[in-house]
């Protein structure tokens, strides 16, 4: 089994959205703002090959909008999901199985492409993954997260027939060095991966937890549906991973691919940071 670090380029968010009630004066010693008060974000994702399956967690956002969508987010960077997996030794036919944690755009937006004006599976060969409860949520989306479920990136997956839904179970089986938690702060249902490797137990935070910068437990995003849920997600989820000395994989830090977790008089922090190849 091996893991392979998938980026797929950077993006800005406001951040004051992504620290929630988290004054800037606080939040930007650790993110610093641009003068539009927005910070850098990764889109990180994360390859697993298995024996015969070549799993991929998440897509990043993609490359199919227009340019006015785009605008809002600065995408920049060299890396693109494609150069990404090429750089590995893999071409997007090789992909068995698409693993997407919730179906907000710079998650799943790569899943698809346009081609000659038809919307296809940028992974033809694969299995998409989500769970009844979260697509149920995000194909009939509320008012205030409807802007984040775009339905260019989610039905073509259904009209495929690619599409596999999970019954939300946590700790359910994917494969025998996974398996799945689900949260419910962030969005209905989010799927955490959780890894056996090399002796180890990986958590992919997904959103529960973007960046080392988030670790202290009120730095819940606006952008959560259910802030205090996440708050006590977040609770016991870094107790657990502070007490099973899990490593945490971030697919938003900037910098910061995964971290191991200490106890300190302000709470739980990062004890040291690492790539995922330094494993």
């Amino acid at each position: 089994m091996k893991l392979y670090t998938i980026d797929t380029g950077y993006f800005k968010l406001d951040g004051g959205a992504m620290f929630g009630v988290v004054p800037k004066t606080i939040w930007n010693k650790t993110n610093p703002a641009d003068e539009n008060n927005l910070c850098t974000w990764a889109m990180r994702c994360l390859l697993i090959e298995d024996g015969k399956r070549l799993i991929l967690i998440d897509t990043g956002i993609g490359n199919k909008q227009s340019d006015k969508f785009f605008s809002h987010y600065y995408l920049h960077g060299d890396a693109s999901l494609n150069s990404s997996l090429a750089k590995h030794g893999f071409h997007p036919d090789d992909i068995t199985d698409v693993f997407l944690t919730h179906l907000h755009f710079d998650h799943v937006g790569g899943a698809v492409i346009r081609d000659d004006e038809k919307l296809l599976p940028a992974f033809k060969n694969a299995v998409y993954w989500s769970n009844e409860q979260h697509w149920e949520w995000a194909v009939d989306p509320n008012e205030r997260e409807k802007a984040s479920f775009l339905k260019e990136n989610i039905l073509p997956i259904l009209e495929s027939g690619q599409l596999k839904l999970i019954t939300p179970r946590d700790g359910v089986r994917f494969t025998d060095n996974m398996s799945v938690r689900f949260v419910y702060g962030h969005t209905d249902a989010m799927m955490l991966p959780l890894i056996s490797y090399k002796g180890r137990k990986i958590l992919y935070m997904a959103d529960l937890l973007p960046s080392v910068g988030h670790l202290p437990l009120p730095y819940v995003m606006a952008y959560d549906m259910f802030p205090l849920k996440t708050l006590s997600e977040k609770k016991a989820y870094l107790n657990e991973a502070f007490e099973r000395n899990y490593i945490l994989y971030f697919e938003h830090d900037p910098i910061n691919e995964c971290c191991t977790l200490q106890q300190t008089e302000k709470g739980i922090r990062v004890k040291e940071v690492f790539k995922l190849n330094e494993l």
